[in-house]
């Protein structure tokens, strides 16, 4: 078994040693606390580490005075790295939720949520479908999307390089009707889907709508 690099033994020693400083971590894991500070620095910008609170420097010798120099900072787990359980709960919410419903009421409220997270007002669903499309690939990749479009013969094509829902798609195939309504609500036209979780040339999966 390959042995630990020196930022997961981080994460393990964060996992069980909430609110530390660098130098705390130093001295348990035997490592400088140069090299520390520096793979702390890069575990809180990706997110798996993170600031808690600071600590004011201790006393002086025999307890005579406040601790002189800046506060030191106190570190914990990440979100990143800390996890969460949204994808359970988006799991149960979407099965209570649709299962109360009568079938012939689910698509109106999928076109409902999509209608929510869509977020455009009516009046600005129209203009040249360029324009349009332009502004649809920029709110689907604030949702995580990963879209982009492109131009065809037939009319144009929508892929999604991300599937934001991922992780309860298999059990929610009915959000990928979803994802059809968000994008009638962007784009003031009906799209089918063509694509789902299909591999690209370099083995990648995407998701493609086309235009009716």
């Amino acid at each position: 078994m390959p042995k630990p690099n020196a930022r997961q033994r981080i994460l393990a020693y964060l996992q069980s040693h909430h609110g530390v400083t660098a130098a705390e971590v130093s001295r348990a894991l035997r490592v400088t606390p140069a090299n520390i500070r520096h793979h702390l620095s890069i575990l809180a910008a990706d997110g798996r580490a993170k600031v808690v609170g600071e600590r004011r420097p201790e006393k002086d010798v025999g307890g005579a005075g406040q601790g002189r120099g800046r506060p030191v900072k106190m570190y914990g787990l990440g979100d990143t790295a800390s996890g969460d359980n949204l994808s359970g709960l988006a799991d149960a919410a979407l099965a209570q939720w649709l299962e109360g419903l009568p079938p012939d009421q689910r698509d109106s409220a999928l076109g409902a949520l999509a209608a929510h997270l869509a977020d455009v007002p009516a009046g600005e669903r129209s203009g040249p479908i360029v324009r349009r499309l332009a502004q649809a690939m920029a709110r689907l990749n604030e949702l995580h999307y990963r879209a982009r479009w492109e131009a065809h013969a037939q009319g144009p094509r929508v892929i999604f390089e991300h599937c934001p829902y991922a992780a309860i798609i298999e059990k929610h195939p009915e959000l990928c009707r979803m994802d059809g309504f968000l994008l009638k609500e962007l784009l003031g036209a009906d799209m089918t889907q063509s694509a789902r979780l299909e591999l690209n040339a370099r083995g990648l999966p995407f998701c493609m709508f086309v235009l009716k």
